[in-house]
C-alpha cells in the first residue's frame, strides 16, 4: 500500500472502474480492518488482507479475498441508477 487508508476513500474491485462504495471507518490497532459502505447494501467489514492497492484516495480490493455477501452487494451497487446520467 502506498497511501494510508482514510475515511471517505472510494472503494473499487478493479482500478479504473466505477466505485461501488466508500470507506466509512478504519479500525485502529487490534483488528486490521475497514468498514466499507456499499451503495444499496449498507456497511461491510473488510479485513486489510483483502486490500490489494491504496493510491490516489482509492482502495482497490482483491475479489478472491472478500466475503460472498460483499461480492453480491458489489454486483448490485449501481442498480436503480439512471444510465443516462
Amino acid at each position: 500500500m502506498t497511501e494510508t487508508i482514510r475515511e471517505g476513500f472510494d472503494v473499487f474491485v478493479h482500478d479504473g472502474e466505477k466505485a461501488f462504495g466508500a470507506v466509512r471507518s478504519v479500525s485502529p490497532g487490534g483488528k486490521p480492518q475497514i468498514v466499507v459502505y456499499v451503495e444499496n447494501a449498507g456497511d461491510f467489514v473488510v479485513p486489510l488482507t483483502a486490500v490489494r492497492e491504496v493510491h490516489d484516495e482509492k482502495v482497490v480490493l482483491d475479489c478472491a479475498k472478500i466475503a460472498p455477501d460483499l461480492k453480491q452487494a458489489i454486483g448490485h451497487a449501481h442498480q436503480g441508477e439512471d444510465p443516462s446520467i
